[in-house]
């Protein structure tokens, strides 16, 4: 097998010279370093690279992931990816694993495990069949369902069933009569899939499911769906109301 390509993006310190050295001394090779999120961006689409090892936190901020939510957005091919934390932060956590990353190392990262780790990255990248960057949500089956991939299941979701969609940073939240799914997709994205004249945008945050609105609070800018679910309608969207029919 030809020497495999390592693309890191740490911030520059003693410790991105010792990961260097282990790579190195293992017959890796370090094909490029980036320092920060933006000379990530620059510099990974000029190298042919095969693993990406990025600290989560840059310069203070989680520029780690978001450099990965970048490509995964992008036209970029994103290469399989191993994250180093120093922190035990949840919410950071769990927005990292969203963008399915092959693990997450804690720093002072172990020599050992890191070895064991790339090798596995090698080993899963020889022998896996699926497309570890397809997207969570597949293309539309029919005019009345999707499939949704939850960890290693891919979900039928029928169109009727979803009560609204809400959008969170890069991520939207799809709210279903039985459960909730978390999806790396725009709003826009999403949005080609569902028929307009049912899911309406209340909101810059939100889509509802015009069939699940229970009640509409004007005065409060609350609309209240099936399940006791409530959302913000957005003062400039309010004109969608028109699409409703209402007997006075």
């Amino acid at each position: 097998m030809r020497t495999i390509n390592v693309f890191l993006v740490k911030e520059k310190d003693e410790k991105v010279t010792i990961l260097k050295k282990l790579l190195d001394s293992h017959s890796y090779h370090v094909i490029g370093i980036a320092n920060s999120y933006q000379e990530a961006l620059l510099l990974y689409p000029r190298f042919l690279v095969d693993i990406i090892i990025t600290d989560i936190m840059l310069n203070g901020k989680p520029d780690g992931i978001a450099f990965i939510e970048n490509l995964l957005f992008s036209k970029e091919k994103l290469c399989p990816f191993i994250y180093l934390t120093g922190f035990e932060n949840r919410h950071l956590y769990q927005r990292a694993k969203l963008t399915k990353p092959f693990a997450i190392l804690h720093k002072p990262f172990n020599e050992i495990a890191m070895l064991y780790t790339l090798e596995n990255v090698i080993e899963k990248l020889q022998t896996r069949t699926d497309d570890h960057l397809k997207s969570y949500l597949t293309s539309k089956i029919d005019e009345h369902s999707f499939f949704i991939k939850k960890k290693n299941t891919l979900h039928k979701v029928l169109l009727k069933n979803i009560i609204y969609i809400e959008v969170e940073n890069r991520y939207c939240n799809i709210v279903t009569q039985k459960e909730k799914f978390v999806v790396l997709i725009s709003l826009g994205k999403i949005k080609e899939f569902l028929d307009a004249s049912v899911f309406l945008q209340i909101h810059r945050k939100y889509i509802i499911n015009s069939s699940a609105i229970e009640q509409i609070i004007p005065k409060d800018n609350l609309i209240i769906l099936k399940g006791n679910h409530s959302v913000t309608l957005g003062v400039k969207y309010k004109t969608i109301l028109r699409q409703l029919v209402i007997i006075k």
